[in-house]
């Protein structure tokens, strides 16, 4: 998400507030009526088998309709044969947890507040996202955003040193999302009939890749708070790595909202924005949100891919002619980038406001 000017506001994190025994969340993270649309936690259960894609299969013709089919209908799937040993998947989990246990004066080395008085936010650490004005609605959760990409381009002094293996289990587990992120993205390239290495080719050796941990802990009043406000993801694509025990991801379709069931071992993939420009909104980057438990926390570990800054985000030409107009005005990724925060805030999709 793009900076703002204002100086952020320090809060105590979620965790904080957890550990205090708060009975009732402080007013700013309660959702404003008018934004609830009756009691968040009553979204509807999936209606139709969850699209489940078996990576080693894509050169599959029936697997790769059924890709295609769930991309057109839900800009997400789970993947299955992904590449990833459970015990590599266990392990980042177990480090991430483990992370999370520890004491807040450790978690503090971290920081995503250089000075400690919020005049110095950064988007990697450990914390709350930006907070920047009185009336902002906050999240229920903390989280640890690191870059994984560049590698030369990591800031270590920002990757927890305890657990010990934290930083060898992260760099395995993001040196594989890498190799998923190109799969997926050419068996895309060839379901569009497009050359299988467009999408690949817009990610140059200065495209970010962060891993972000989302810690949720258990929350009073999940019929009034969200632990991540509804929101697409601004990038090219997601790999997310979910908690196999508590459910909360949500996906919107047609208005309504629907639970995404969990499957353990399997990793959530799902467009971002950029890549729904790039395929001229063939398949969609899903609007998405979290929803808390009352009794129970939650991890996930989402890897965001973007493309370098400076790309000119415009559809592929291949996917243009006289009956298929771009439905996008073009924009420079970095400006793009910069039209997020807002409308992250406010709950909204900045790709919207980019459609012909």
């Amino acid at each position: 998400m793009a900076a703002s000017d204002e100086s952020p506001m320090v809060r105590p994190t979620v965790q904080e507030l957890t550990a205090a025994g708060v009975e009732e969340p402080p007013r700013q993270y309660v959702l404003p009526e008018q934004d609830r649309h009756g009691d968040l936690l009553a979204a509807d259960e999936f209606p139709e088998p969850t699209p489940l894609i078996d990576l080693s299969r894509l050169t599959d013709a029936d697997e790769a309709e059924r890709l295609r089919a769930a991309l057109q209908t839900w800009g997400f799937f789970l993947a299955t044969n992904h590449g990833i040993e459970d015990s590599l998947m266990d392990a980042m989990m177990s480090v991430s947890r483990e992370f999370f246990r520890q004491p807040a004066e450790e978690k503090q080395k971290c920081s995503n507040l250089v000075d400690g008085n919020g005049k110095d936010y950064q988007v990697e650490g450990y914390g709350s996202d930006k907070v920047v004005s009185e009336d902002q609605v906050l999240n229920w959760s903390d989280r640890l955003h690191l870059r994984v990409e560049p590698e030369d381009e990591r800031n270590f002094a920002k990757w927890p040193s305890h657990p010990e293996s934290f930083r060898d289990v992260l760099q395995e587990y993001a040196s594989r999302t890498k190799k998923i992120r190109d799969l997926v993205l050419r068996s895309i390239a060839e379901l569009l009939e497009i050359d299988e290495d467009y999408f690949v080719n817009q990610i140059s050796n200065k495209a970010s890749g962060f891993a972000r941990f989302n810690y949720y802990p258990p929350c009073p009043r999940p019929d009034l708070v969200l632990g991540l406000r509804p929101h697409s993801d601004g990038g090219l694509l997601t790999i997310l790595f979910n908690d196999d025990n508590v459910g909360g991801l949500q996906i919107q379709r047609d208005g309504r909202w629907y639970n995404v069931p969990t499957k353990p071992h399997t990793l959530l993939i799902n467009l971002a924005d950029c890549l729904e420009i790039m395929n001229n909104g063939i398949f969609r980057s899903p609007f998405h949100r979290v929803v808390t438990n009352v009794e129970k926390d939650r991890l996930s570990l989402a890897v965001f891919y973007a493309v370098d800054a400076e790309t000119m985000l415009e559809p592929a030409p291949g996917l243009l002619d006289d009956k298929r107009p771009s439905r996008y005005r073009k924009m420079l990724a970095k400006d793009f980038v910069a039209g997020l925060f807002e409308h992250f805030r406010q709950g909204k999709r900045f790709i919207d406001t980019l459609k012909i």
